[in-house]
């Protein structure tokens, strides 16, 4: 979230946007003209820099409501997450608040519950579902240059079926991903109800963008764990993003239970 010279940071987790509210240890509650927070938030991108932070809290009625919290406001801090070896460009940290007072007009006055929080959730996991599609196919070009100029027995590697075959699977899975990705969009133009498409997307884009990341750096072999190739970056901050706004396998519960109508978690 950057706009101008202000870094801002969004304050939910994961585990904060499941599907039990009682989940999120944040909490605020109101004190003559201000409200006062109080609490963690875990693994939040920008945190050690943001200039604003987005903070979700609850009361002690189970009412959500999001606040806006400049840097500087007494009882904020951050901490950074160090000795992280995926998207190291990230600044990754923790927000403590300890009972941080702020003005009334500093809430978000149009937060709908839990709906707003989905919503901003949604947004992410479909852009995610895009994003992987672009590692992916950075991975497949990068695999696809190599062995065609690898020479090896007096032939390019590209003239083996086998590799031939990985090359057309990855991109045939990239432009399954990008088309799903596109008639997404365009239902979401139309105001459609995406949760659980949404959810499909991301689950998939990111296990066959790891899965052809894979296969690219073995291609390479061992120069596949090359800084200057750049495939085993990209394979490990696949590993992130699979993690991020719902694992592979609470995506898989979502849809688990929308086939069969039973909640499994």
């Amino acid at each position: 979230l950057i706009s101008g010279n202000k870094v801002g940071c969004f304050g939910l987790t994961e585990s904060e946007a499941g599907s039990d509210p009682s989940s999120m240890k944040t909490t605020y509650k109101e004190e003559g003209n201000t409200y006062v927070l109080n609490g963690t938030k875990n693994w939040i991108t920008n945190a050690p820099i943001a200039d604003v932070f987005i903070i979700w809290a609850l009361n002690e009625k189970k009412e959500l409501n999001g606040f806006i919290i400049d840097k500087n406001t007494k009882g904020l801090s951050t901490s950074y997450i160090k000795n992280k070896t995926s998207l190291k460009i990230s600044p990754t940290g923790q927000i403590i608040l300890s009972d941080v007072s702020i003005p009334k007009n500093k809430i978000l006055p149009k937060t709908d519950g839990w709906k707003s929080v989905f919503s901003c959730l949604n947004k992410a996991r479909y852009g995610i579902s895009w994003g992987v599609l672009g590692s992916a196919t950075e991975t497949w070009l990068i695999a696809k240059d190599y062995v065609e100029s690898r020479i090896m027995f007096k032939k390019s590697l590209a003239s083996n079926q086998l590799i031939q075959k990985k090359l057309v699977e990855m991109q045939t899975e990239i432009n399954i991903g990008l088309s799903a990705c596109l008639h997404a969009g365009r239902a979401m133009d139309q105001n459609k109800d995406l949760k659980v498409a949404i959810s499909l997307l991301k689950r998939n884009n990111c296990k066959k963008a790891l899965e052809i990341a894979r296969n690219a750096r073995d291609m390479l072999g061992a120069n596949g764990l090359l800084e200057e190739n750049h495939i085993i970056r990209h394979l490990v901050n696949l590993e992130t993003v699979k993690t991020y706004e719902g694992t592979e396998d609470i995506h898989t519960l979502i849809l688990g239970k929308n086939q069969t109508g039973i909640g499994a978690f």
